[in-house]
């Protein structure tokens, strides 16, 4: 007998891709770019040379990088109440994937920064701009493009650890598996689907990824 339903699958592919549609993807596009936000903040913040303010940058990063996701998103949902602060599950979710990212993605913009050669800002001051003008315009695009690898790998693991947050009671495509799968049982047939899901996005990612350094290798060669 297969062990796998392939009418499930049929019926399976629309709930599933709802939830693809509807929850997954809009909680990793609003996380990636709040987290990204983030992490220029941080980033530039450990690179002051005031200790006020690259320290608290640093425990940001140390703590969230030590600590696990799932661990982060139970504290945001379930352990704030206890000091009167009430969070709704997506809010919960998007807060807790941001976290995360501005953390990891903190550190590739922080190498991406360093990177950049010096003799770039001396050149800028030389002509007259300031800090704040030569690094809006000439390294944070510079350092942009360096970092673009591992901003996405950090995107493509965002998709993945998006399957975390139906602790706090989000409903995404791993959360419509198990729904699915526990009214008919057939565990290895849904979980499988949505396997596949996740892999395709995560192939698309890539791709993406590849053209995206191929079209800034040719700009940077012209």
């Amino acid at each position: 007998m297969s062990a796998i339903d392939w009418d499930l699958v049929r019926s399976s592919l629309w709930p599933l891709g709802r939830e693809l549609l509807r929850g997954t993807l809009p909680l990793t596009a609003v996380s990636f770019a709040l987290g990204l936000a983030l992490a220029v903040l941080v980033a530039l913040m450990r690179l002051s040379g005031n200790r006020l303010i690259a320290a608290p940058a640093r425990f940001y990063v140390s703590v969230i990088r030590g600590t696990p996701l799932l661990l982060q998103l139970f504290i945001i949902f379930f352990g704030l109440p206890s000091f009167g602060v009430t969070i709704d599950p997506w809010p919960s979710a998007i807060i807790g994937l941001s976290l995360n990212v501005g953390a990891y993605a903190s550190e590739a913009v922080r190498g991406a920064i360093l990177a950049v050669p010096r003799g770039q800002w001396e050149a800028a001051m030389t002509v007259g701009m300031g800090r704040v003008t030569t690094l809006r315009r000439v390294v944070l695009p510079q350092a942009a493009r360096i970092a673009v690898p591992s901003l996405s790998n950090t995107l493509i693991s965002l998709v993945k650890d998006t399957s975390l947050v139906s602790v706090v009671l989000v409903t995404e495509l791993l959360r419509q598996a198990q729904v699915i799968a526990g009214q008919t049982f057939e565990y290895f047939t849904l979980y499988g689907v949505a396997a596949v899901y996740y892999w395709v996005v995560c192939l698309v990612l890539s791709f993406g990824q590849t053209r995206l350094e191929t079209r800034l290798s040719r700009h940077v060669a012209a």
